[in-house]
């Protein structure tokens, strides 16, 4: 992690320890080498407390072209809320630029929300609550932009309820180090990156996509 998530809004000396203790285990978060994750401010409106960090995947052999991004905000509320049924919720966004072949795939939506829980299974993350869209959308040029090939966005947002590994523990947490890990291989498989050896994961990746096209 290149920054740690305590900007504005994230809560400072008078947070709760629970969410003291969410913040350093983000702090803490292992991800790949080609993910790069910055703190952004945090939402105010959403929670009494909030933080909130931003990603980019970057092509490993050239890093100045982005293959993915996304957003990464984890909510607290100590008294809780009905609609999250937890303390916790984790709120995120990630988004791609698609090869066309890929785009026309009908079982690309699917596929995509399986990258999601697949890698909070792998890495033990419990969760419940989920909910989440995939959305494709396309682009086409023209004018002065006609030569451009058209282009289409694979975007996931997703929402979970983070649950510590084991809820009869007295003062049980969940463990936000995993769930952001998790969710930062989400992003590789976004960007088509190959998987870690020794991840645990079967799943295929979408083939690596070209970087963003000049204006």
């Amino acid at each position: 992690m290149t920054e740690g998530p305590g900007g504005p809004g994230g809560g400072g000396d008078g947070a709760p320890p629970p969410f003291k203790h969410a913040m350093a285990a983000l702090n803490s978060a292992h991800t790949r080498p080609e993910v790069q994750l910055s703190a952004l401010p945090a939402p105010k409106r959403l929670a009494p407390f909030s933080c909130a960090l931003s990603a980019s995947v970057v092509d490993p052999a050239d890093e100045s072209s982005e293959l993915a991004d996304g957003r990464f905000v984890l909510l607290h509320d100590p008294a809780g809320q009905e609609s999250w049924q937890g303390t916790f919720r984790v709120v995120t966004l990630a988004r791609t630029d698609l090869e066309p072949e890929i785009a026309g795939d009908p079982l690309l939506p699917e596929v995509t929300w399986s990258w999601l829980t697949g890698a909070l299974e792998v890495h033990s993350a419990a969760y419940s609550d989920s909910s989440g869209t995939v959305t494709r959308s396309g682009s086409s040029y023209f004018g002065g932009l006609d030569e451009r090939p058209p282009q289409t966005e694979l975007e996931i947002r997703a929402s979970w309820t983070p649950r510590p590994e084991d809820p009869a523990a007295p003062e049980a947490l969940p463990d936000m180090a995993v769930h952001l890990t998790a969710w930062s291989e989400l992003l590789c498989q976004c960007a088509g990156l190959p998987p870690e050896p020794g991840d645990g994961s079967s799943v295929v990746s979408l083939p690596k996509r070209r970087g963003p096209q000049p204006l």
